[in-house]
């Protein structure tokens, strides 16, 4: 893929949302191609958290036309998703090129031009489909710490192997920070800090989630959509705060010695973390559980935004006819940003894009 080639659509990621508009153009008869920076596709979930599993079951979890085989009523771990994913891929024959990573996406002679590195590729359509969030978010004052404390942000913890003898304060109390502090009190002494912004009142993975999480996709998916008002407060409470505490409750952590402080940490004093109210803990490792910020000033394109996102209608961008997002925090419903609802947000794009084909087709016949 040298000097400039011509491509009807460009995917932009070949993570759930990429795969899923790939599948969905497939069924189109479109051309297209998924360009992907990571060597193997499914690699954006390998390189999490080795313990990671998802918050839903293998039931709810599947991308259009190929359920995640086994049990339903099972939870899948970081690497069976990236494996399915690649799975998938191969089994729809998606046209994904990996190790492809976009430098630049920038309007040219009425459609667009996709960068990489000397590489060039001239679009109709382009598809952003890199998620929500990308870039690892952490304060300005974590540089301020003592260098003896060992630091790692989320998204480059693996294990608890990677930290340093001695206490850890884990930074943030969402869905990841509650897992990685009950998994590091098994070796380490641990505290957590940070605001918690609910919790489900009852075990994902129990019997009472059977009955339960049906109902809760059904909503995710039809009642919290941005078609109501419920769904529009909704939307603006899931991008703007943390969400609630699913698999790991504030019980289990008290249980397994976790010490939990709700101040925020707010600055450093003597080289180690200090809470709102002053108080400073010695620690010798910090995990930094404080999430991501969209990072995209590669889309080289003046996107009207909401909010800090994207402002589309069921992914397409009305500014810029031909662009398009897939996987955004509730880009139409609460689903949207789950692995198992992002298809129909998928479909949406792919029958937009054939119907643009279409229309341009029957410009030129007349």
């Amino acid at each position: 893929m040298n000097g400039t080639e011509r491509v009807d659509t460009v995917v932009i990621g070949a993570g759930q949302a990429g795969l899923a508009a790939g599948y969905h153009l497939s069924r189109r008869k479109q051309e297209y191609v998924i360009l992907d920076r990571y060597a193997r596709v499914g690699d954006v979930w390998r390189n999490r958290f080795e313990s990671l599993r998802l918050y839903t079951p293998a039931k709810y979890d599947g991308l259009p036309g190929w359920p995640i085989p086994g049990t339903g009523w099972s939870w899948p771990t970081g690497t069976e998703m990236a494996d399915y994913l690649e799975a998938y891929a191969a089994r729809f024959e998606l046209q994904v090129r990996s190790g492809v990573a976009v430098d630049r996406v920038a309007k040219r002679d009425g459609g667009f031009v996709v960068t990489s590195g000397c590489r060039h590729l001239e679009a109709t359509n382009v598809v952003v489909a890199t998620g929500g969030w990308q870039t690892p978010k952490t304060p300005d004052f974590a540089g301020e710490l003592d260098p003896g404390i060992r630091q790692l942000h989320s998204n480059d913890y693996r294990n608890p192997s990677q930290l340093q003898p001695g206490a850890v304060l884990v930074v943030g109390l969402a869905h990841s920070g509650g897992d990685v502090a009950l998994e590091l009190s098994a070796t380490h002494p641990t505290t957590v800090c940070g605001p918690v912004r609910g919790e489900i009142p009852f075990d994902i993975e129990g019997r009472a989630a059977r009955m339960v999480v049906p109902l809760l996709w059904f909503a995710a998916n039809h009642v919290l959509t941005q078609r109501n008002p419920l769904g529009r407060k909704m939307r603006a409470h899931v991008r703007g705060e943390g969400g609630p505490l699913l698999r790991v409750k504030r019980a289990d952590l008290a249980d397994a010695g976790v010490e939990h402080f709700e101040e925020k940490v707010v600055g450093v004093r003597d080289g180690k973390p200090m809470l709102e109210d002053g108080r400073v803990l010695d620690v010798r490792n910090v995990v930094w559980c404080t999430g991501f910020v969209k990072d995209d000033p590669w889309i080289e394109l003046d996107v009207p935004t909401d909010g800090g996102w994207p402002v589309q209608d069921k992914g397409a961008v009305p500014k810029h006819p031909g662009l398009y997002f897939v996987g955004l925090p509730f880009q139409f419903a609460f689903a949207s940003m789950l692995v198992g609802g992002v298809g129909r947000d998928a479909e949406f794009v792919a029958k937009a894009i054939a119907k643009r084909a279409r229309q341009t087709q029957a410009a030129v016949s007349a």
